[in-house]
């Protein structure tokens, strides 16, 4: 998978780092994508970009906020998995930060 072998590769290429955001996005703990320090993490489209995502053509990142009330190293670790069953590549998770979004107890 890469995204400069041509139109068709593009496409799949371009939905799988949507895929992700959006899978990501929808697991408990995981309260948003984050970008790095200089919004250096996304992978970059046509016209626009997706945040907190780094597809590679062996790997990836995915960079999120994380939910202070969940287990960090489980979100991580669900978030990895998530990532690596879509794409099929290994993949790193990094929490950027953390907030706290319920309430414990």
């Amino acid at each position: 998978m890469t995204a400069d072998s041509g139109p068709a590769d593009a496409v799949e290429f371009d939905s799988v780092a949507e895929q992700i955001a959006d899978a990501v996005l929808a697991l408990p703990g995981v309260v948003d994508l984050h970008s790095g320090l200089f919004g250096e993490v996304a992978t970059y489209l046509p016209g626009r970009r997706v945040s907190g995502i780094a597809v590679r053509d062996e790997d990836g990142e995915v960079h999120i906020i994380a939910d202070l009330a969940y287990d960090l190293q489980e979100v991580a670790a669900k978030v990895r998995d998530t990532a690596e069953s879509i794409t099929g590549l290994p993949f790193s998770v990094v929490v950027e930060d953390i907030e706290q979004t319920r309430r414990a107890g």
